[in-house]
């Protein structure tokens, strides 16, 4: 999965022009897949999917600005710990939108742990670590200063540009500024025609998917400084802002958005403004035989929505509603690792470290006849945790950990705090140089969340005393195989099978509000195969997951029902040939998933909750021209064979509602769109 993949020795020279000119890349590591160096420049990525879509057992939904919704073996993002530049990003803003807003540009590295498997980390289904950008890691040898200028244009249907500044101030500062415009329009879906349920077109439509809309506006601003040669400390801020007339519910797709308006006599979209702020504090830090990874942050997310046009709904208790709405998420917090190297006869790593997240979440509505609702929850999770990475002789590690979680919430539906122990173990097994085997098992705890902040902070939850946490485990075995003696350079191939268990899976949306509804049981596989000849890289994912519910006695309706975020098997293929001659880098990527048969699922359509399979084809190229240093253009085309189709991690199907009749759902996701982009660095 190489977009920049490692030249043939007798391309040495060629090799090192390209790694000089495209620093502006995005590296991608996932724990589910071997992936040498890569950069994703070719891709021209303007959504997260853009980046994560071929990672086997990962999928990101929502075809909507504000709806960029993770998912790892079927397990959405509040099941995850997602953090930019160790940022907790975790907020529970509303249903229908996505738990994480970034833009993919500004990212230096993407790190994924598909599955728990550590006592490191806490949350249920994995991890995504985001890192921006910084000015050391785009500053070429002996320069002290660097700007970079890009800007893209695509035909469905945005255009951006960005600007960007890093230096040095004297031998052991630097800074880095950022900032970023996108100007984005309503996209045409595949074929160009909006279907409905039945597969006829939609009265009043014309392929265009409206509410989407808006402008992106983002900056980043980094000052890092070397205390020592051995201690850094990085100070960063980062301001996200998404405006526009936007529709009601983002996460569904414009049948729907059709439907509603109409029913009820409301507008199609409305004003919207979402912003977050991040303030990151990073100290880094090498003494003797410890390294010490700590970040204090301030991250603050704030979703404001003009509802007012809803006077003119012809049903009296959807007109009360009209007003103003605010909701507000702030999570702060400390995060610290350390590992320290020990050999005093026996190998090991000892990792060990700290962490405290506090979320505090405010809403308030102000209505059009004067009446104001206001609430606010919070929330405070804390832990510690140590494991120990033992090497017994020069094959075997096994590594045995611990963690301590504590929980307190003070909500609508629980005030209470919750505590459990959690271990884990792995065992590491190199049969030989090119083969190495792994078994883990790790337990797992989620506490109930705070309510959802754009519907009232709580403020109409139901309370729910008895709740209890979410636990279970992970368990996975894992074999990885990598030669260069099979006649390529390098041959690659990998499979890892799992089984994750959570006892008393917490369902939002139950008769009685939130509430433990039974076990869930997710298990499956992933599994790659790649090989590198010369300037050709190809890799090929197949990946599987599939949950089952098994309820309580009083929700034995929902028995045998699983994730709603779950999809069909997936497989990508990648491939990337570099023509050194010509300083060209051309990439093909393929995403294919399987339907998904009509059955019980979590939060699905109510009459059809089948999916659609489909296939999606996107290709680009490269070229920086040797003649003019610092050029860099790439074209593209997403969606090449212009599918008409919804991501199965989006919402989809078909249901039935009681005020507004019947509603296809299908988040439906852009047709064809040629891009190009012109980056200039000096």
């Amino acid at each position: 999965m190489v977009a920049a993949p490692a030249m043939a020795e007798e391309a040495a020279n060629e090799a090192n022009e390209l790694e000089k000119v495209s620093v502006w890349a995005t590296e991608v590591t996932a724990s589910s897949v071997h992936m040498d160096e890569q950069a994703m420049t070719t891709r021209q990525a303007d959504h997260i999917s853009d980046l994560l879509r071929t990672v086997p057992g990962v999928d990101v939904g929502g075809a909507h600005s504000l709806n960029q919704r993770i998912t790892i073996r079927s397990m959405d993002d509040k099941d995850l710990r997602i953090s930019i530049d160790g940022a907790n990003q975790n907020t529970y803003m509303y249903h229908h939108m996505g738990n994480l807003q970034i833009n993919a540009d500004i990212l230096e590295s993407v790190d994924i742990q598909v599955g728990n498997n550590s006592v490191i980390n806490g949350g249920l289904g994995g991890v995504v670590k985001f890192r921006t950008k910084s000015a050391r890691d785009l500053l070429m040898p002996g320069d002290s200063f660097g700007v970079l200028g890009k800007g893209t244009y695509s035909t469905n249907a945005y255009e951006s540009a960005s600007l960007t500044g890093f230096g040095t101030l004297g031998d052991s500062a630097d800074y880095l500024a950022y900032y970023n415009y996108l100007d984005r329009d309503n996209f045409e879906v595949g074929g160009g025609v909006i279907e409905d349920a039945n597969g006829n077109e939609m009265p009043g439509t014309d392929g265009e998917v409206k509410g989407l809309e808006g402008e992106l506006n983002n900056a980043l601003v980094k000052l890092g400084w070397d205390l020592t040669s051995r201690q850094r400390l990085t100070l960063g801020f980062e301001s996200y802002k998404d405006e526009g007339d936007y529709s009601y519910r983002p996460d569904m797709g414009l049948a729907t958005d059709i439907a509603i308006a109409n029913g009820i006599n409301a507008p199609l979209t409305y004003p919207t403004e979402f912003t977050r702020d991040t303030w990151t504090l990073n100290y880094d830090a090498t003494l003797g035989n410890t390294t010490l990874e700590s970040t204090l942050f301030y991250n603050d997310s704030e979703l404001e929505r003009d509802e007012t046009g809803l006077t003119q709904s012809t049903l009296p208790f959807i007109a009360a509603t009209a007003g103003e709405v605010y909701g507000q998420a702030e999570n702060t917090g400390l995060n610290l690792l350390a590992r320290t190297w020990l050999d005093a006869g026996i190998k090991q790593e000892l990792v060990y470290g700290a962490e405290v997240i506090r979320y505090d979440t405010r809403y308030q509505a102000q209505y059009v006849n004067g009446t104001v609702d206001e609430s606010s929850e919070d929330a405070q999770s804390n832990a510690v945790f140590v494991e120990d990475r033992v090497h017994l002789g020069e094959r075997v590690v096994v590594t045995p950990g611990v963690r301590y979680n504590q929980y307190k919430i003070d909500s609508v539906v629980v005030d209470d705090t919750y505590d459990d122990v959690t271990g884990a173990f792995a065992v590491d097994y190199q049969v030989m140089d090119s083969l190495k085997l792994r078994a883990s098992t790790t337990q797992l705890f989620k506490g109930p969340e705070i309510g959802e902040v754009f519907v009232g902070a709580g403020l109409f939850d139901t309370p729910n005393p008895d709740i209890k946490a979410e636990s279970g485990n992970n368990h996975e075995l894992a074999a990885d195989f990598a030669s260069g003696d099979l006649g390529v350079d390098r041959f690659s191939a990998g499979v890892t099978v799992f089984r994750t268990n959570i006892d008393n899976y917490i369902y939002d949306n139950t008769a009685a509000g939130k509430d433990n509804v039974g076990d869930m049981h997710i298990e499956g596989y992933e599994s790659y195969v790649g090989f590198e000849q010369g300037n050709l890289n190809v890799l090929l994912t197949y990946a599987n997951a599939n949950s089952d519910l098994d309820a309580f006695d009083q929700y034995a309706a929902l028995d045998g029902a699983r994730i709603d975020r779950e999809q069909g098997d997936s497989i990508s293929v990648e491939v990337d040939y570099f023509i050194a001659p010509l300083d060209l880098n051309l990439h093909w990527d393929m995403v294919n998933v399987n339907d998904l048969h009509n059955a019980v699922d979590l939060d699905g359509a109510g009459v059809d909750r089948s999916k659609e399979g489909y296939t999606v084809h996107n290709v680009s190229v490269m070229w920086l021209p040797r003649q003019v240093e610092g050029l860099t253009i790439t074209a593209g085309v997403d969606n090449l064979f212009d599918e008409f189709y919804a991501s199965q991690s989006s919402r989809t199907g078909e249901t039935f509602h009681p005020v507004f009749g019947s509603l296809y759902l299908q988040d439906f996701e852009p047709g064809r769109n040629i891009k190009a982009t012109v980056a200039y660095q000096f």
